[in-house]
């Protein structure tokens, strides 16, 4: 127990973790599962007892080892914790692939499945038992041996390949800056990104101000800096970031390239035409066909709402702003100008009435009325000083614990994310109740005031609390269902997305606004005004989500990785189809396309839109208690949202647990709604 890896006692033991921990207590866990393995697949007559509940306490324990070795990589990306992650990844990847190709382990489980114990068993045991048996498969357990070795190697490369794209676009965001000394060259920028970039400055000893490529830091200068020249400079470098147009040990090109083919001979390994068909086999989709026709036909519905808005911003731009030439890097600059000059508010202006203090107090506050429970601040070990953790109580009953790290730090990986540390199980002593990281990328109090949030960031927050809550509130104790687990990816957004919706509403906006100076709440008139301003831009937005689905899924669909055309010619082709707006040549979202490429939507980033439809119809039910009882914030429907989503988790499919809670198949109705483009469209 002296290495603090293989404490499982409780709560990580950040407080005296270490790199150098990592590789003894990992090798270790590793050894053990493989002699078990070895035990359990000799077994001659299977049983859930005897073979399937060894196999998943023995998975708990290096899940929880090297999920926090995973988290530390994400969150401290310092050289000592990535050497120590990239020591250990081909041989964690190397011992699951090993797992997932035992024929032996597979013959066990399918065993179990037709022995007269299997009708016995509880639904979420089964679904565990049917789930293996089709991951076993599309993990090559009915390869031929001669193959197998091959496929594991795959499994390894990609790991590998995935690692580092992620670092090199962490690199490459960190490398750029712009540094400023003449205050004339800020006008526009608002005094909170101002405070900011100074602090940037001074942590680095320097004078004037330090704007980065960090989102807090990036956006604020695309939207609201009057020097255009530094707005160009921001954009093309954020533009390029980990691309052939900057340091060639960076460049993600080769990586994307290595990474289809590697997908492609996988599926083909498998039996698929293509690595699409691979990825939609545990989804609700049925093929990929229908996911293009899906998403082809949501873009011919917004394309008319995205041209509108060009055309409106464009109009604009030439006739209130003398920008003949609008260019991308002024797009968020005029589309923030003509916001306040249409509905007289500025996203700077909201931004004052979101104290992080009070976004939390109201985001708690929702979470409780809804599902009867309460949220205290509670202690742990961090990995920051910035991080917090809280507890959630519904009684006496502890119902689940989570971490809160708001901040971005230059040795953080972008973007907002909900990760496992603990998954709901019955032990002998009891239920171990689940725990959650939350970890978000906003910017942190400066000049000893609190942090301030725009509304796109308390979206943010929501969207990761709604995972944070499947995760919590799962009231089913097989860990490998229990939560977001055996969840169908294309449903994995819904409770996110659902959350997102009480975002807009007043009886929330209300509790959970307080002006940093004056704290006065939000006035209603720029509620209105806000939502007036709701589905600003709407159309251009919609349809840059499907282009981006549309090119994931032909990446993985049609597109040949070792044929004449590249990938950008690819997303050109996309953007030729969908998009209204179209970047410079030199421009290269894919290079930093980490959803895809490095994390886990390859070929079901289109899940967005897809829980989408399912998160609008289920916030509709809410909708349609508050015209009887005056809130969207009602305790029967949340109840039934909580047992019927939430607290089943993948033990049964998505759409059976949607159907439970609506009483009918899902609508897009909603949805086209919410974005208003449901008049034209019906």
């Amino acid at each position: 127990m002296s290495n603090p890896l293989l404490d499982f006692s409780g709560l990580p033991r950040f407080d005296t973790i270490r790199p150098q921990h990592v590789a003894p207590a990992v090798s270790g866990l590793l050894e053990e599962g493989r002699q078990l393995v070895a035990r359990l697949q000799a077994l001659p007559a299977p049983s859930w007892d005897s073979f399937v509940k060894p196999l998943e306490d023995a998975g708990e324990h290096l899940d929880r080892a090297w999920g926090v070795v995973s988290h530390l990589h994400g969150v401290m990306d310092v050289p000592e914790w990535r050497e120590a992650y990239n020591q250990m990844l081909p041989e964690v990847t190397r011992f699951y692939a090993e797992l997932g190709q035992n024929l032996a382990l597979f013959g066990q489980y399918r065993k179990i499945r037709e022995s007269a114990e299997f009708d016995g068993l509880n639904p979420a045991r089964q679904r565990i038992i049917e789930n293996a048996i089709r991951d076993f498969r599309l993990s090559g357990a009915e390869l031929a041996e001669t193959d197998k070795p091959r496929f594991q190697q795959i499994q390894e490369q990609l790991s590998g390949l995935a690692a580092k794209f992620s670092e090199n676009l962490l690199d490459s965001t960190n490398a750029h800056a712009e540094w400023i000394e003449d205050e004339a060259d800020l006008d526009g920028i608002p005094g909170s990104a101002r405070a900011a970039a100074r602090a940037a400055a001074e942590r680095e000893g320097k004078s004037g101000w330090k704007f980065s490529l960090q989102m807090p830091s990036y956006l604020p200068v695309l939207q609201y800096a009057e020097n255009r020249a530094l707005r160009e400079r921001m954009y093309r470098a954020y533009a390029t970031r980990a691309s052939e147009l900057g340091k060639a040990d960076w460049d993600n090109g080769p990586l994307m390239t290595e990474i289809l083919k590697l997908r492609a001979e996988e599926a083909r390994m498998l039996g698929y035409h293509n690595f699409a068909e691979v990825s939609l086999v545990p989804k609700m989709a049925d093929s990929p066909q229908q996911v293009l026709e899906f998403l082809v036909d949501l873009a011919a519905r917004a394309k008319p709402f995205a041209e509108r808005d060009l055309a409106e911003l464009k109009a604009f731009a030439v006739g209130e702003l003398g920008l003949d030439d609008m260019q991308p890097w002024d797009l968020a600059w005029a589309s923030e100008k003509l916001k306040h000059a249409r509905y007289s508010f500025s996203d700077e202006e909201v931004r004052q009435y979101f104290p992080e203090p009070k976004v939390l107090s109201g985001l708690f506050k929702v979470i409780e009325n809804l599902y009867g429970v309460t949220i205290r601040a509670d202690e742990a070990p961090m990995w920051h000083q910035d991080v917090r953790f809280f507890r959630i109580e519904r009684g006496s009953e502890q119902v689940g614990q989570f971490y809160l790290d708001l901040y971005a730090r230059d040795t953080k990986r972008g973007g907002a994310w909900m990760g496992e540390v603990l998954t709901r199980r019955r032990l002998t002593a009891g239920i171990q109740t689940p725990v959650a990281y939350l970890v978000c990328n906003f910017s942190g109090p400066v000049g000893g005031k609190p942090a301030l949030f725009t509304h796109d960031e308390v979206i943010t927050l929501f969207h990761e609390c709604g995972h944070g809550l499947h995760h919590l509130l799962t009231r089913i104790d097989e860990p490998s269902v229990a939560g977001i687990r055996g969840v169908e990816w294309d449903a994995v957004e819904l409770p996110s997305q659902f959350m997102e919706n009480f975002c807009w509403e007043w009886d929330v906006l209300s509790d959970m606004t307080s002006h940093v100076d004056t704290g006065e709440a939000m006035p209603r008139a720029l509620y209105d005004r806000m939502i007036a301003a709701k589905n600003f831009q709407s159309g251009m937005q919609t349809v840059r989500q499907l282009e981006f689905s549309i090119f994931d899924l032909r990446l993985h669909h049609d597109f040949d990785p070792a044929g004449p055309k590249s990938v950008l010619e690819l997303i050109d082709e996309v953007r030729r189809e969908v998009a209204v707006l179209v970047p410079p040549a030199w421009h290269r979202f894919p290079h930093s396309f980490s959803h895809i490429f490095a994390g886990g939507y390859a070929a079901g980033y289109y899940s967005y839109k897809w829980a989408e439809v399912l998160s609008a119809d289920a916030f509709a039910a809410f909708e349609e208690a508050g015209l009887k009882s005056g809130s969207v914030l009602d305790r029967a429907t949340g109840e039934r949202f909580w047992q019927e989503i939430l607290a089943v988790g993948g033990s049964r499919p998505a759409l059976e647990s949607f159907k439970a809670f609506r009483g009918r198949e899902p609508r897009p109705d909603a949805l086209l709604r919410h974005s208003g483009m449901e008049a034209e469209t019906a």
